[in-house]
């Protein structure tokens, strides 16, 4: 594959009745965020409601993201998949890097982008966030009252799991000597002069004795159903140390101030991360909505057609993105 034809694969085929074009904008911090802006064809003249997207946590524009995005315009809404910092093909230096505050704010950015488009009602945006950035997307939700709605979809609480492991089994004893590497890993990266790619990624090759999730995550990023060349998950590694402010800051502490705007919630049923999706459940306010997808795993949410309710997030959206 040439690098053009690199640069230009997507893991979906682009609906017949949606344009895509490729647009930059900055966040606060000054760095220039990539997206990908899908419209129907039939938008001109319109005042539409419009979606920020992003995630998976690892993941390009070009994977599920621009999936949900495609689909989600071909049914009304003008929609933005984009890149987070130091991601794919948005800016920030070095590479690679997770925050779960700049993170945040790429959702912001992507708001303020939105509600500058002719063909945007500034008064009917929402987000939705798949996977590590269905945290973010809650945790900007509440901070940033532009938002008229959110949906999430295969949750997962970046900060929670990278401080406390799956389901919470972590001790503290065990937490502090993770920060006391990686509070040393900040000298070695410093003489370096770059910071130290983390060692927890997926495998190359399955050996077999994986745990179920890390099989399906496979099965999507290291195969021709999910992988593209600029996604970590599928051809690179987070920076070791985005651990550390990932440990340090809980996003989920503002969930009841997204209230009285709307939560909408969505997991698999048989998904390793549902528990994530159940809490912030039990944590948001009202009006909120947890919807279990039967059978479903976590990363059956990324791009299985049949198993993604978009019928639910379109009626969810249109019900809550409403003229007011």
């Amino acid at each position: 594959m040439n690098q053009t034809a690199q640069s230009e694969h997507y893991t979906f085929q682009l609906n017949d009745k949606v344009t895509r074009q490729k647009v930059t904008f900055k966040n606060r911090y000054g760095i220039t965020l990539a997206g990908d802006l899908y419209l129907p064809k039939d938008s001109s003249g319109k005042n539409l409601a419009a979606l920020a997207i992003s995630g998976p946590f690892g993941a390009v524009k070009e994977q599920s993201s621009g999936l949900y995005a495609n689909q989600m315009a071909e049914r009304g809404f003008v929609t933005l998949a984009f890149d987070p910092s130091y991601t794919g093909e948005s800016s920030g230096e070095p590479r690679n890097v997770a925050s779960p505050d700049i993170n945040t704010e790429d959702f912001s950015a992507a708001v303020d982008f939105l509600g500058l488009q002719k063909n945007v009602d500034r008064e009917r945006i929402g987000i939705i966030g798949i996977c590590g950035f269905a945290g973010f997307a809650l945790n900007a939700t509440a901070v940033d009252k532009r938002v008229k709605a959110v949906a999430t979809t295969s949750m997962y609480d970046m900060c929670r799991v990278t401080s406390k492991g799956y389901n919470d089994i972590v001790t503290p004893e065990q937490r502090s000597k993770t920060l006391e590497q990686l509070s040393q890993q900040r000298w070695q990266d410093a003489q370096q002069g770059t910071p130290a790619p983390s060692t927890a990624n997926l495998p190359q090759k399955l050996q077999g004795n994986e745990p179920q999730f890390v099989k399906d995550y496979f099965d999507y990023y290291k195969t021709p159903r999910g992988f593209h060349p600029r996604s970590i998950n599928s051809n690179g590694a987070w920076t070791m140390t985005s651990s550390i402010s990932l440990m340090n800051m809980p996003i989920l502490t503002y969930i009841k101030e997204i209230s009285p705007r709307p939560v909408l919630l969505i997991a698999g049923e048989k998904a390793h991360s549902r528990y994530f999706s159940e809490d912030a459940y039990k944590e948001a306010a009202e009006p909120k909505e947890l919807m279990i997808i039967p059978n479903a795993v976590h990363t059956d949410l990324y791009d299985k057609e049949e198993d993604i309710p978009f019928d639910k997030l379109v009626d969810f959206f249109i019900k809550n993105l409403k003229k007011p």
